[in-house]
């Protein structure tokens, strides 16, 4: 009987409170603060114009698995290798494609033999898109190349490491960046590998690496030890390379200085931050630094005309000059949020968290316009990668895969 009492009383709370409520009761207090959103007034509500699940998303894992715009379609997919296409109206899918492999494996969720079962592909680098090919890598270390306009396989080659960050395209190479500190230019038509460089990786790193970034002839990418380099894309020879961040403290926790963040070129500079604490303007040609500032981030650095977005390691967000480094603004409210990289479009920066909010700020002084739910204040459907700007608007990805395409008036 008192059981029974327990079970009335369990999920009388439920229905009263919600999923939240009762996830409430095993949280600390400085979890539920953070969690608090503070009122804002809404300048604009934006609008979900169509919702479409690509698949089983990423779950738990992490991953840089974003979408991307181009060939007048959106490609996504999900980490167990479901790649589609889909029509950017409307959101219907176009054409989909399984890299997934098949098992004889027996066991209890396939009930032991019973049902198909597949091995997944663990997508995680991607997608990018050029010379009308998507190009993605997986954690199992395979670059694979399809067909954007039906999903057929191109190629797909097997590399030494695993790939977690989108690859960059340019002059005919496609440039891939492992976990293993190994940086490649492969064929853009064959996947056949033209060069191969191997750098250093510290005993203790971040679960990230840099993406690569391929511009004026050079391939860019920051690595494990603080370093920016810049290779010659045709070649693979290194042009130069700079330290962005020293090592410093006494344990190997406090010595990591992973540069995970995409270099941005923009404007004759390489703009670049490290998790361990600098934000620099490099000369692209010559490898000198134009300035450095301290802020310490894992996430992308966006630029905006000469404006820069930094969300730091504690999800607090700053607009920097990119021209003399000098900080405009900053945004403290949604600290620890784990928020994304921040997004310009129009007169803003949209922002999305690990409960699956997106926030709209002021791109003149920061402050917060607007905000969307997408996740339910749910973790499991937290927002993971920066949104994409696609056409004026935007591309967002929940962890469960839902994709959504949002309009601002």
């Amino acid at each position: 009987m008192v059981k029974n009492k327990i079970y009335v009383l369990v999920g009388a709370a439920m229905m009263l409170g919600g999923c939240s409520t009762i996830s409430g009761w095993f949280t600390d207090e400085e979890e539920l603060e953070i969690r608090r959103l503070a009122e804002i007034d809404m300048v604009f509500t934006p609008q979900i114009e169509w919702q479409e699940e690509i698949g089983d998303g990423v779950d738990e894992y992490f991953s840089n698995l974003s979408p991307v715009a181009a060939y007048s379609k959106i490609f996504a997919a999900d980490r167990a290798g479901s790649i589609y296409a889909l029509s950017p109206d409307s959101g219907k899918v176009l054409w989909e494609q399984d890299i997934s492999t098949d098992s004889k494996e027996s066991k209890l969720s396939n009930l032991y033999g019973m049902f198909p079962a597949r091995i997944p592909a663990k997508i995680s680098g991607g997608l990018s898109a050029a010379y009308e090919t998507i190009f993605l890598g997986t954690e199992n270390g395979e670059v694979i190349a399809l067909n954007e306009a039906d999903g057929s396989i191109k190629w797909q080659v097997k590399v030494p490491g695993e790939v977690i960050v989108p690859p960059a395209i340019d002059a005919g190479v496609v440039v891939i960046n492992t976990v293993a500190g190994v940086l490649l230019g492969l064929d853009a038509d064959t996947g056949e590998v033209k060069w191969q460089n191997e750098s250093d990786v510290p005993p203790l790193s971040l679960r990230g690496v840099s993406a690569p970034t391929a511009a004026n002839g050079g391939a860019i990418v920051g690595t494990a030890t603080g370093k920016l380099i810049v290779n010659i894309i045709d070649t693979g020879l290194t042009a130069w390379e700079q330290v962005i961040a020293k090592p410093v403290g006494a344990t190997e926790l406090e010595r990591i200085v992973d540069v995970d963040s995409k270099p941005i070129v923009f404007g004759g500079n390489i703009y670049i931050v490290s998790y361990g604490g600098g934000l620099s303007a490099v000369e692209l040609r010559t490898g000198q630094v134009v300035w450095n500032r301290e802020y310490a981030a894992y996430q992308n650095v966006t630029v905006n005309g000469n404006t820069l977005y930094v969300t730091d390691n504690n999800s607090n967000i700053y607009a920097i000059d990119r021209r003399n480094g000098v900080e405009l603004w900053s945004n403290t409210v949604l600290r620890k949020r784990g928020l994304t990289a921040a997004t310009p479009i129009g007169e803003h920066v949209v922002v999305g968290d690990k409960w699956g909010f997106l926030h709209w700020l002021n791109q003149a002084d920061g402050k917060i316009v607007s905000r969307l739910d997408l996740g339910g204040d749910d973790e499991d459907e937290g927002i993971y990668t920066a949104p994409i700007e696609a056409n004026g608007k935007l591309l967002v990805k929940t962890r469960e895969g839902d994709l959504n395409l949002i309009s601002v008036p």
